[in-house]
């Protein structure tokens, strides 16, 4: 992780200096901003690996600082929250975020978070066809559900025959539903495979994401089966 490069947004100066030296002792490179605005200008010029963004932020706050690298950039976004409030979860993941910590957090379990997150960016690139060949059981390809085609291959997904836009997150929880159309995979199953949660974790994540996944492939193509989880449609 010596190469990675953190930025983190953080407008309280104890939490900013005291996460900064714990990441920095992990091995991470960490460039800190105290508001939304110095925030986009680091990002623009320094191009992280990955942002943490607290939500209450002065200037502009973290879910529309979250919005603005959205539009410009794929890179993995944390979102940093003082309440477990739905609302902060919520329009942090909507605009965006691929997962969120609630505050005060163990500095072990946000690195822990950032290092499962990265994983999976990394997957999303060359690993990610390896993966797609390993759960579809054909090798990989071009699957077709209607009028949706997903590349496993070449990580690429069309709609009517034109280009969709996917986040590395979207794109592998559209190969875990692509590798069993049919199957309802559970929440749970999902956050292990997709957020590489070992232990539990909030199903909140899941179920925005589907949805910002369902805006992009088709409202209908992936089916809530109630109580149990969600299954992509044949």
């Amino acid at each position: 992780m010596a190469e990675t490069h953190v930025l983190f947004v953080e407008d309280d100066d104890v939490i900013r200096e005291a996460t900064q030296l714990a990441l920095e002792r992990d091995g991470f490179t960490v460039t800190a901003m105290p508001d939304g605005l110095s925030g986009l200008d680091a990002f623009r010029a320094d191009r992280p690996d990955i942002a943490l963004l607290d939500v209450m932020l002065p200037g502009m706050d973290g879910v529309s600082l979250c919005r603005r690298i959205r539009d410009e950039s794929t890179v993995p976004v944390i979102m940093l929250s003082a309440r477990a409030d739905s609302i902060d979860v919520v329009l942090g993941l909507e605009a965006g975020a691929d997962d969120y910590v609630t505050k005060p957090f163990d500095g072990s379990v946000l690195v822990a978070r950032i290092r499962a997150v990265l994983r999976r960016f990394g997957h999303a690139g060359g690993l990610a066809a390896g993966e797609a060949g390993r759960t579809d059981g054909a090798g990989g390809g071009v699957l077709v559900f209607g009028d949706l085609e997903v590349d496993t291959d070449g990580m690429e997904v069309l709609r009517d025959g034109a280009p969709v836009s996917l986040t590395p997150t979207e794109m592998r929880l559209l190969l875990e539903f692509s590798s069993a159309p049919g199957t309802v995979l559970s929440r749970d199953k999902l956050l292990e495979r997709v957020w590489d949660y070992g232990w539990g974790g909030d199903t909140r994540v899941v179920d925005v994401h589907v949805q910002r996944l369902r805006t992009k492939i088709g409202q209908d193509r992936i089916e809530t089966v109630r109580g149990f989880g969600y299954k992509l449609k044949g």
